[in-house]
Parts: structure tokens; C-alpha cells; sequence
């Protein structure tokens, strides 16, 4: 993180932490590490409860990390959050997840976007970025196309592979489907292929074991936005590899 941060220079670094912990949930002590490598902010998703602990972080008011924004409201955790940033400017984060195939109820993120952008209308802010966590690109493609022209950017989560449709919509937000994953490499979605192997082929239960050693790797995006307009003026995609000994 220290050398993509020299080479992009972000004003803010944005990270999902929702398998944090070794692939499950978040912890105090996982997102301390993180932020002392130099994440800024945290956005999550359908795991983010998988640790008991997370309801006790949501009490801090001041904590770097939101949830998805159509969970119910008695929820504990907060969907959006302005962020500062140098000059004395502002970002808008937003958390929202998706409903197709996923088994929870949540609300409808589409209409979840538009409480949001209502609700901060007046705020005055460099950009409004969304992290939409879902899993059907039929989804995350519509909801890339409703939110063009009033965020920033719509950046897809969740499936942990990067999708090849990085772009500037028409309306000036920058959007892809799925980022990608942070995690070792030559593995099932970050998962040791071994028992996810044998679980497909005997279709028995398998137990997630996430590699400790290795080759990572690191999928990014990095997003341009003039701070004018709040329209995107371009994203690249970012992709490094770590040796974790």
C-alpha cells in the first residue's frame, strides 16, 4: 500500500473489509492493521457481522467503517458518511448491497441511493463515491446506469474478480462491476483450493482455509474526479502482486 500510494497519490484510500479478519468479518485489531498500512476508510457487506465484536465497534461513532445502507434501520452502523480530505474538502461514501441471490431481505438499494443523495443534498462535497455490493452483474450494471450523472462513482464488490468493464458512464460516473479481490493468489476466490476442490467434486461440506503464505494479489481502482463537478474524468484499473512470507 505504501508504494500505490506513493505512485497514485490519492487524496483517500478506500477499502471493504468485510472478510477482514482471515476471511471472515472484522475485528478492532484487523482494522487497525490495515489503517496503519494506509487504508483511510472502510465500506463492507453481507459478512460484516461474521465477528461478534463488530456491534460493539459501531458504538464509536468516529470508526472509519460503514454497512450496507438498506439494512434495516434499527441496525447498528451508519450506510454513508462524509469524509474529510486535504484542502478542507469533503467526500460523500455510501455502502449499499444488492438483492438478487442474495438470501437476506434487504432494502431496495436503488430507492436506499436516493434517500441517501436527498439527505446530503445540501452538503457541499468534492465527489460521492457508492460501494454496491451485490452479486449479479444484471444488478450492478442497472444500478451503475440509475446512479450516472448523480455520483461520482459506482464501484462493484463482493465476487472477489475483476471485471473488465472499468468506465466513465455518460452522465460523468465512473463505474465497474466487481474490483476484485485483496488476496493469495491461485486459490478459489481467496479460499485454499484444496477443500473447495473436493467439496465440488464429493459435494460434501468443506471448511474455509484461508493461505497465511504466498503470492497476493492486490486489485484497485483508482478513480479521477474533478472536484468542480463531481464528475469522474477517468479510472484505471490497479493491480499489484505481494510475497507474504
Amino acid at each position: 500500500m505504501p508504494e500505490l500510494k506513493k505512485k497514485y497519490k490519492p487524496d483517500l484510500t478506500i477499502g471493504n473489509v468485510e472478510n477482514l479478519a482471515h476471511g471472515v468479518g472484522v475485528t478492532p485489531s484487523t482494522i487497525e492493521e490495515v489503517r496503519q498500512a494506509g487504508i483511510d476508510f472502510f465500506t463492507s457487506g453481507n459478512h460484516i457481522w461474521d465477528k461478534p465484536e463488530v456491534a460493539v465497534m459501531f458504538e464509536d461513532k468516529n470508526l472509519p467503517l460503514l454497512r450496507p445502507a438498506n439494512y434495516p434501520s434499527n441496525v447498528p452502523g451508519r450506510g454513508a458518511a462524509l469524509v474529510p480530505i486535504s484542502g478542507n474538502r469533503q467526500i460523500l461514501i455510501a455502502n449499499l448491497m444488492g438483492r438478487v441471490f442474495m438470501p437476506q431481505q434487504f432494502d431496495c438499494p436503488f430507492r436506499a441511493l436516493d434517500a441517501i443523495l436527498e439527505e446530503y443534498e445540501g452538503a457541499p462535497r468534492a465527489a460521492t463515491i457508492v460501494d454496491f455490493h451485490a452479486e449479479a452483474t444484471s444488478e450492478k450494471v442497472a444500478f451503475g446506469l440509475y446512479a450516472d450523472g448523480r455520483v461520482s462513482a459506482v464501484l462493484g464488490t463482493h465476487t472477489h474478480v475483476p471485471t473488465a468493464d472499468a468506465e466513465v458512464l455518460p452522465g460523468g460516473t465512473a463505474y465497474v462491476s466487481d474490483i476484485g479481490m485483496v488476496g493469495a493468489k491461485g486459490t478459489v476466490i481467496g479460499v485454499d483450493k484444496k477443500n473447495i476442490l473436493k467439496k465440488f467434486l464429493t459435494q460434501m461440506p468443506a471448511a474455509h482455509e484461508i493461505p497465511e503464505h504466498g503470492v497476493c494479489a492486490v486489485n484497485a481502482v483508482c478513480v479521477t474526479i474533478d472536484a468542480a463537478t463531481q464528475k469522474a474524468i477517468g479510472i484505471e484499473r490497479v493491480y499489484s502482486e505481494a510475497e507474504i512470507v
